[in-house]
């Protein structure tokens, strides 16, 4: 998996400075930023989509400020955390000395990492592409398990109890007796199951179920 392809790199912090410093930076990396001068524009931005649970529709991370007027980073962090949003965005905090204990809690919280002003631009680079990698991870096993579900919502009550008894390693004549069908009739609702579920053998599908 490539954590930095279409990824998007959030940059929130007050000081016009840092937020050039850093965008020039990532495009150096060929990472592409976006920049927020406050956390109210941050959440503006989240807000903005509909459903108000914004999800990214590619692998992000966040860079944010702890101390800025208005909105402080821990509060936007706070509202992250509600959101359930580390996971699919994990948050860098960008830190002075006075701050690192702060910093040091919200890791314990749940923030990916925090970086100390000023800070090793080598040093940053590396775990906001790791924080990019986790991102891209948790979009792939949300994808997955949202399919999953939809492929799930396809079956019919009859191909779920033969579903289930797959899963369970029952042969089809032990399927059979259990539901009161025929043998023939289990086959076809087996290779029905298969073909919505989008795997080619028992083995498959219970490894699916068993991530879920």
């Amino acid at each position: 998996m490539q954590p930095t392809q279409d990824a998007l790199v959030f940059i929130v912090d007050d000081d016009a400075g840092v937020r050039e410093a850093l965008a020039w930076l990532l495009r150096s990396r060929r990472l592409p930023s976006e920049s927020f001068d406050s956390a109210d524009e941050f959440v503006s931005f989240l807000n903005r989509n509909p459903n108000t649970a914004w999800t990214p529709n590619q692998p992000g991370c966040l860079l944010l400020d702890v101390r800025m007027p208005g909105l402080s980073g821990l509060a936007l962090f706070e509202q992250l955390i509600e959101r359930q949003l580390l996971d699919v965005l994990p948050v860098i905090f960008l830190t002075g000395h006075a701050d690192v204990p702060t910093a040091v809690d919200a890791v314990k919280r749940g923030a990916f990492d925090f970086c100390e002003k000023p800070f090793s631009d080598n040093a940053l680079v590396d775990r906001i592409e790791q924080a990019l990698l986790r991102s891209a991870q948790t979009q792939a096993a949300l994808k997955s398990k949202k399919t999953l579900q939809q492929n799930l919502s396809e079956l019919t009550e009859r191909e779920r109890d033969v579903m289930r008894l797959v899963v369970e390693g029952l042969p089809n004549k032990l399927i059979a007796d259990q539901l009161d069908i025929s043998v023939r009739t289990v086959e076809v609702h087996r290779a029905r199951v298969f073909d919505k579920m989008a795997v080619k053998s028992a083995v498959e599908l219970a490894n699916l179920m068993r991530r879920d």
